[in-house]
């Protein structure tokens, strides 16, 4: 079978073709960064304007490069269709939904609403080497920071989320307190490269307290208080980034570590875009080879939003039988707890 995947949650406008036999075989991914870098921050109906103007002819350039063409009417250049119908933001959602869709109805083949968090958690499988079930997944993303088990395609157990800011969220929002531009996140994590390793010491939030759950909004008060009267030179700014991603990458072990021992299961898979941190990487890989636990990342370009991971998870449940219906979904909430296997799912069960 092969998938097409849309993705267009939130700032990326993103498509993918994924073959079950032959692999990924095409993807591609336009970032808005450049449109909402002078609002400080992602504005939901400039994302969704772009989406439109941006995903029929990145569809076409990607069904081209897989050897798909143009397609027709009774000829249809994939076996099936997966978008992202949520969570996230729903005009955005309602684009790729749209498309998705119309295109399904044309080339009379099947469609299926997928969510976004789950796919980020089994886009590892997309790498040469993917993690067998079950394992322990650590997603951290600029809205979204959980862990839980996974058994399977559609069998999760939340084992801890976070109680306020997400871990992504909480780097955007100190990154604005440190005067870095949009997207705060990498800004910060590059600032924190030249920071003195002992210049603050930040909490690490919930670590001393039994439990999985996170919580990231005292440590940016943290940050505010720390620097209230200080003149913030260059060292000092990049003096705080660094003492702020040891807190958050600390506290992210902490709670992984705790997981992988409450759970007994030896494989840890690292997914979401704050995945792509180098700090987080090498500890976590460090600690791994320690502890003879295998630690398993997608690329980086596979832990921020694409529509690999979407064409992947999309093939997963189609060729296990999933099935939509006609209509259009686009969710801004959406829990991983409400999916169901694909063999369970049903028509618009897992739209």
């Amino acid at each position: 079978m092969r998938v097409l995947g849309i993705e267009t949650s939130c700032d990326e406008t993103a498509a993918a073709v994924y073959d079950g036999a032959r692999g990924l075989l095409a993807h591609e991914v336009h970032s808005q960064i450049a449109i909402h870098a002078a609002y400080g921050g992602v504005v939901p109906e400039l994302a969704a304007r772009d989406h439109l103007g941006k995903l029929a002819p990145l569809l076409r350039r990607v069904l081209e490069a897989a050897g798909g063409g143009e397609g027709g009417r009774f000829a249809a250049p994939v076996d099936g269709i997966a978008y992202t119908s949520g969570p996230g933001l729903v005009g955005a959602l309602l684009v790729g939904g749209a498309v998705a869709r119309s295109l399904a109805y044309a080339w009379r083949i099947p469609c299926l609403g997928v969510h976004h968090l789950e796919a980020h958690l089994l886009a590892p499988l997309l790498e040469p080497d993917p993690p067998r079930f079950p394992f322990v997944a650590l997603l951290v993303s600029g809205g979204h920071t959980l862990l839980a088990r996974v058994d399977g395609v559609g069998c999760y157990e939340i084992l801890g989320s976070t109680l306020d800011d997400a871990a992504g969220e909480a780097f955007d929002k100190t990154a604005k307190l440190l005067g870095l531009a949009y997207p705060g996140g990498p800004q910060l994590a590059a600032l924190a490269e030249r920071g003195r390793p002992d210049a603050f010491r930040f909490p690490r939030p919930l670590v001393d307290r039994p439990g999985l759950d996170f919580s990231f909004s005292g440590l940016k008060t943290a940050v505010v208080v720390a620097l209230r009267h200080r003149v913030l030179d260059e060292q000092t700014r990049a003096d705080a980034a660094r003492a702020f991603e040891d807190a958050v990458v600390d506290t992210l072990i902490a709670k992984s570590e705790r997981a992988v021992a409450a759970t007994g299961v030896g494989t840890l898979v690292v997914a979401g875009g704050v995945g792509a941190n180098r700090v987080l990487r090498a500890r976590l890989r460090a600690w791994g080879e320690r502890e003879g636990v295998r630690v398993v990342y997608p690329r980086r370009e596979f832990c921020t939003d694409n529509a690999a991971m979407i064409a992947l998870l999309g093939h997963l449940r189609l060729a296990a039988g999933a099935a939509g219906d006609l209509a259009i979904r686009a969710r801004a909430r959406w829990g991983l707890e409400e999916l169901a296997p694909p063999a369970e799912a049903r028509s618009g069960a897992s739209a």
